[in-house]
């Protein structure tokens, strides 16, 4: 299980030619011809690899060229290898039943020597239908167990009077103390002239137990003032009170640059969805999707560098739009995780193409999936990407209290498979899926097949 470091951290089928059939958890597309005929080119090599004596199971063949998507439905989660966590409902919730959830984070921790576990991720505010232009905040869950109870963190004690689970939200200003910021200033709520009313918003938390402290990392959205990642850290338990580290009180991680939609001013976008990765007593941010750079020892703030180090990596030509790095360690190797949407289109041949590309004419958006790749070094050189997971894009590996491996999902409403109003109910899940290593000669991580 997960203790202070990432190094210990812990459906149905689609209609192929007119035959339909069911693995129950997703459902797989229609004219998906090539990766079935891919899935049996890997049983085919699998079965000339993989010796009924062997521990892991056999990488599947790198697709080529690079840059390819792995459309097999092995790689989805499906009701044999995953489940959506039951937890608590907020009053919010109960029209729906379940929680709506984007960018899913799981943990387990190893606290006051017991595991704990711990949900969080982006959620939308009622009456809307997604995190924006405005949400309110960040809602933290918790368990002894990965299948529950979930409950939603106490945090009765700190705000008698407000929601219970809700550990930070720009509604919290008010609470800044001189010496203490909780809200900074471009983190507040804020309206504009008309277009979209109120703004504000929060993405992709996530905590982590380091040095026994709890610190949640987040991003501002597109609709803030600023748009970028920072830092809090708990005054007391995982419920919180948090504060804002020192080193964001003006601004996100990162220097601005030219980016993001047009409605976000020139200057207020720097790089979003922050990560945290820790090792024995270190810990480095990680930045969408190639920067890192290492906090200082207090945590307050990064290590002053004239230009954030980029991750080595190999990148697709050309390379896409990319979100959601993350860093796992497993088997003494760094996994560097993705999220990028594989875009279908018809080859010269008239076959589908699932490929990992920038935007064009013919080329649809389709799932959002995980791509990773290996190193034997924190910042690389990193190996050629492959898919890890269909649909399971934005999101993080963990080990949980028996050492099995995990990874997070939450099929994405924004576009694509999980946008079509056939399944957009069954969308924004906070969904975690079973994860195989293919060992010390592989080193690689898939989605259980």
């Amino acid at each position: 299980m997960t203790s202070s470091t990432n190094d210990s951290n812990f459906g149905r089928r689609s209609v192929l030619a007119g035959i339909a059939g069911s693995v129950g958890a997703v459902a797989l597309p229609a004219g998906a011809a090539e990766a079935q005929s891919q899935t049996q080119s890997a049983k085919d090599a699998a079965s000339t690899t993989h010796r009924p004596s062997t521990r892991h199971p056999a990488n599947w063949p790198a697709l080529e060229p690079y840059g390819r998507a792995d459309a097999r439905e092995e790689l989805w989660p499906r009701d044999d290898n995953s489940f959506v966590l039951p937890l608590e409902l907020r009053p919010r919730d109960e029209e729906l039943g379940r929680v709506w959830m984007r960018d899913t984070y799981v943990n387990c921790f190893e606290v006051d020597g017991r595991p704990l576990y711990v949900a969080t991720g982006t959620t939308r505010v009622p009456g809307l239908p997604a995190a924006g232009p405005w949400n309110d905040g960040i809602f933290v869950w918790t368990a002894r167990s990965l299948h529950g109870p979930w409950k939603l963190a106490d945090t009765t004690g700190i705000r008698p009077d407000a929601e219970r689970g809700k550990v930070w939200s720009p509604e919290f200003v008010g609470e800044n103390r001189p010496g203490r910021t909780v809200v900074a200033p471009w983190q507040e709520y804020w309206y504009d002239d008309g277009q979209f009313g109120k703004r504000g918003n929060a993405w992709a938390p996530e905590l982590h137990y380091f040095r026994k402290k709890w610190y949640l990392v987040a991003c501002m959205g597109d609709h803030s003032t600023k748009v970028g990642s920072f830092v809090l850290v708990s005054e007391g338990g995982v419920e919180g009170p948090y504060r804002l580290i020192e080193g964001n009180h003006d601004k996100p991680f990162g220097e601005s640059f030219i980016g993001g939609p047009s409605w976000i001013k020139p200057g207020a976008y720097f790089h979003i969805d922050g990560s945290i990765y820790t090792e024995g007593k270190d810990a480095w941010l990680v930045l969408h999707n190639h920067l890192y750079a290492k906090f200082r020892a207090d945590m307050e703030d990064i290590e002053p560098t004239t230009d954030l180090p980029l991750f080595e990596q190999k990148p697709y030509t050309p390379e896409p739009y990319l979100e959601g790095a993350y860093v796992f360690k497993h088997g003494g190797k760094y996994y560097l995780l993705h999220a990028a949407w594989d875009r279908t289109s018809i080859d010269a041949y008239g076959s589908p193409r699932y490929a990992y590309e920038v935007g064009a004419a013919g080329r649809t958006q389709y799932q959002y999936d995980v791509i990773v790749a290996v190193a034997d070094h924190f910042e690389g050189p990193y190996s050629e990407r492959w898919t890890a997971g269909v649909g399971a894009g934005h999101n993080n590996f963990f080990k949980d209290r028996d050492g099995e491996l995990w990874a997070t999902f939450f099929r994405n409403p924004a576009a694509g498979y999980w946008a079509d109003p056939s399944r957009v109910e069954d969308a924004a899940v906070p969904g975690v899926v079973r994860v195989e290593w293919t060992g010390p000669k592989g080193n690689r991580l898939y989605v259980k097949r």
